[in-house]
């Protein structure tokens, strides 16, 4: 099948995020054709270059996000009516606030009414451009600002709306632009989006606007992939969280409130146009399927699919844990202010107390600017905790605590790293998916974690969770670990049987495989695959695999087709002559 594959500011770019899960996929997916359609996000990024692609991917189509390239398109009366039109119900369903006029909570159905409003009017902003070939300049225009100020002045609209001078317009104006930047693309055609059996998202909101239109244009199915939730993400990083009640009012530094609550509304209302329109949601963890569902997303088609791992760099250490240092600990990632080093350090000085004799290793991955004070106030911490002392078990100048950078003489990998420690400890108080623990896991390691963000659906069991900024309760579970080798023994074991059952590449890339095989299967064929003479290919087109409804009687058969966990649902229903006086069953 061929399959189109939807990124922002990632694979095939060098700098890419959610790279390195993309390149696994398609490399993993060799039976398969990949078209990649790329919305790159700098210019540094385009300047970096592609990684190496394999050859299942046949073409690469990319376009900037971080400028405006004028499409040349002139909108005429009547195009510029339907443009007018468009927008305006776009801009009304973004300030639309409660039906009090004091933009106070909404009534009953409001939000499916809005909801509704919003798709109509992006379907035909995106109708407008692909007869017209873009929306640049209209969407930049001084009528499509006067349409939000009127939006914004329409009674019942949200206060910060209503608060909305033109400067704040001009910069909701040129946000929007860039964000429905897709809409101007020319990848909607029969020999582009149009000639693909699947596109698969990898992330929501603007990456999947293209994917939205080849659904609307070419009824295209849609997967959308997101490990960390892009709309969660928005809130984040406009330094906001959301509102009593479930409305989101993000808060940015720098932006007006009007700013903040128009484009607050916008993505949310994206979301859940690519949540309810998707034929597939996959989340990487419960949290992100928690604001997938909020958000929109029908559960009974969201499909759970855990990242993939390279499990094989980390088999020798996970096969030998009787050549681990019994008494220390071994924390390993990227130092940053979220991973609470100093709670950690803290709860280490209560293990000494109980424990003289352990140590513990910190393995650091990398920094960033941030990063690099904070290591630098936590090296400090550690040496007035633990001043050198000759005490008969640490000789003058050797610390208990040390820092390494990966890379050195005894960590050159990182299965090094989690190989001289007999217990790994994760004191984050913000983790989204959690890889360095199950990298540990990998290990054999027995984990000690704080329960934040993914952990404890990683964890499973086979590991002991404490609550974040709690240096007594971390401390606690380090040295019950650590006087118990055959728990930790036990909990090792369990630890890597888990990762290598839910987080390994293989599972990953058969997870979507399957995912692949049931849109195909169960959407209408759009298009006829023939060969060099123009003949139909056999098995070039999927068959009819499933039709709604209870429609099968005597004379049929009902067939279960199989499949994996994540893939139950209702029985596949297909006919199958019975002979005759053998009845139905």
């Amino acid at each position: 099948m061929r399959i189109g594959l939807l990124t922002e500011g990632g694979y095939p770019y060098v700098s890419g995020d959610a790279g390195l899960w993309c390149d696994r996929l398609v490399r993993g997916l060799g039976q398969h054709e990949f078209d990649i359609y790329a919305l790159s996000r700098s210019e540094r990024q385009e300047d970096e270059g592609w990684i190496p692609l394999p050859p299942q991917v046949s073409r690469v189509r990319t376009a900037p996000l971080w400028r405006a390239e004028h499409d040349g398109a002139a909108l005429g009366r009547r195009a510029l009516r339907r443009f007018a039109q468009c927008y305006g119900e776009l801009a009304a369903a973004l300030c639309a606030g409660g039906a009090d006029g004091q933009g106070g909570e909404p009534a009953e159905g409001a939000h499916t009414a809005e909801a509704d409003r919003f798709s109509s009017a992006l379907l035909g902003l995106a109708e407008v451009a692909r007869d017209e070939g873009g929306l640049v300049g209209a969407l930049r225009s001084e009528g499509a600002v006067r349409a939000l100020e009127r939006a914004c002045r329409a009674p019942g609209a949200l206060r910060h709306a209503r608060e909305a001078r033109v400067p704040d317009l001009l910069t909701v104006a040129g946000r929007l632009e860039q964000a429905l930047r897709p809409l101007s693309l020319d990848w909607y055609e029969d020999d582009g989006l149009g000639a693909v059996d699947v596109c698969h998202a990898a992330a929501g909101g603007t990456a999947a606007l293209p994917g939205l239109l080849a659904a609307h244009f070419f009824g295209v199915p849609l997967l959308v992939t997101e490990y960390g939730v892009r709309l969660r993400t928005h809130y984040l990083t406009s330094g906001a969280a959301p509102a009593a009640g479930g409305a989101p009012h993000p808060e940015g530094a720098g932006d007006a409130p009007a700013v903040r609550a128009l484009l607050a509304a916008f993505h949310g209302r994206l979301a859940a146009e690519v949540y309810g329109r998707a034929a597939r949601v996959t989340p990487g963890n419960a949290h992100a399927r928690r604001w997938q569902e909020r958000c929109g997303a029908d559960p009974a088609k969201v499909r759970m699919v855990y990242p993939g791992m390279n499990a094989a760099r980390f088999a020798e250490v996970g096969e030998s844990p009787e050549e681990r240092e019994p008494d220390t600990l071994v924390w390993v990632g990227r130092v940053e202010p979220a991973k609470d080093l100093v709670s950690l350090l803290h709860a280490f000085a209560e293990v000494r107390k109980e424990e003289p004799k352990a140590r513990l290793r910190f393995v650091v991955t990398g920094t960033g600017a941030e990063g690099q004070a904070y290591l630098g106030h936590c090296r400090a911490l550690a040496a007035q905790l633990f001043p050198d002392e000759a005490d008969g078990l640490h000789a003058v100048g050797s610390n208990p605590v040390s820092f390494e950078e990966l890379g050195g003489h005894e960590t050159a990998t990182l299965a090094d790293a989690y190989a001289c420690g007999a217990v790994s400890v994760l004191s984050s108080v913000v983790e989204g998916f959690p890889v360095g623990l199950v990298e540990a896991m990998f290990c054999g390691l027995a984990t000690v974690s704080t329960d934040v963000g993914a952990v404890v659906e990683v964890i499973g069991g086979t590991g002991v969770v404490v609550p974040p900024r709690n240096p007594r309760a971390l401390a606690e579970a380090c040295v019950a670990l650590l006087r118990d080798p055959e728990r930790r023994a036990r909990l090792g074991a369990a630890a890597r049987a888990r990762a290598l059952e839910l987080f390994t590449v293989e599972q990953n890339i058969a997870a979507f495989h399957g995912i692949y095989l049931e849109l195909v299967s169960s959407s209408p064929v759009n298009r006829v695959v023939v060969d060099g003479t123009g003949e139909p290919l056999p098995f070039g087109v999927p068959a009819e695999a499933h039709v709604p409804g209870r429609w099968t009687a005597p004379g049929t058969r009902v067939v279960a087709r199989g499949g994996p966990a994540w893939a139950a649902g209702p029985p596949v229903r297909a006919s199958v002559p019975v002979p005759a006086g053998e009845g139905a069953r």
